[in-house]
């Protein structure tokens, strides 16, 4: 039977703001993002009827203009509030990227072997593998290392670290000092 491409569900005005802070996060966080991404979002956007002054400008970049698109992205951000400046400690900013990757994790939006390898490998050790992430970090070497011969689904790995993720941010929500 012949199956035909699905077309991509149309992004909302929702949608397409949570997608540009997501990148902002991302970016704020040192990962590199191209400009055809930066782009493909401006682009996004502007189809789901999000205004910004510098929006039209990112979406219509030619690909011989695209060293332009990261400086008009982070425009937009700003036009819409939406930019994003980790901490300047550090260790703050690597709790900061742990809190923002366990809630992808924990709202699905991130794969659970993904987000925890990240947790494992570019926060606890910074941070020398501190109590709170023990539980993300055990998930992560559980995933990681998981063979079906454990007689345990890898599903049932990837609901522990879920779990293990909404836990780290619960109590993280709770030690918050109160304003």
């Amino acid at each position: 039977m012949l199956q035909l491409p699905t077309k991509k569900p149309e992004m909302n005005q929702d949608d397409a703001l949570k997608q540009f802070s997501h990148m902002a996060r991302e970016r704020a966080f040192g990962q590199r993002i191209g400009s055809d991404r930066l782009i493909q979002a401006g682009l996004d956007a502007l189809v789901a009827g999000v205004d910004s002054p510098s929006l039209a400008m990112l979406a219509g970049l030619l690909r011989s203009e695209e060293p332009e698109a990261p400086e008009l992205f982070d425009r937009v951000l700003e036009e819409l509030g939406l930019r994003f400046y980790p901490p300047d400690d550090p260790q703050e900013a690597k709790w900061a990227m742990a809190d923002w990757i366990a809630e992808q994790i924990a709202d699905g939006s991130l794969d659970p072997a993904t987000g925890t390898h990240l947790i494992w490998t570019d926060i606890a050790y910074d941070l020398g593998y501190p109590k709170d992430l023990e539980a993300l970090v055990h998930c992560a070497h559980n995933l990681a290392g998981w063979e079906e011969t454990w007689g345990v689904p890898v599903e049932e790995l990837n609901r522990e670290a879920i779990e293990a993720a909404k836990q780290f941010l619960s109590k993280r929500t709770a030690e918050e000092p109160k304003s």
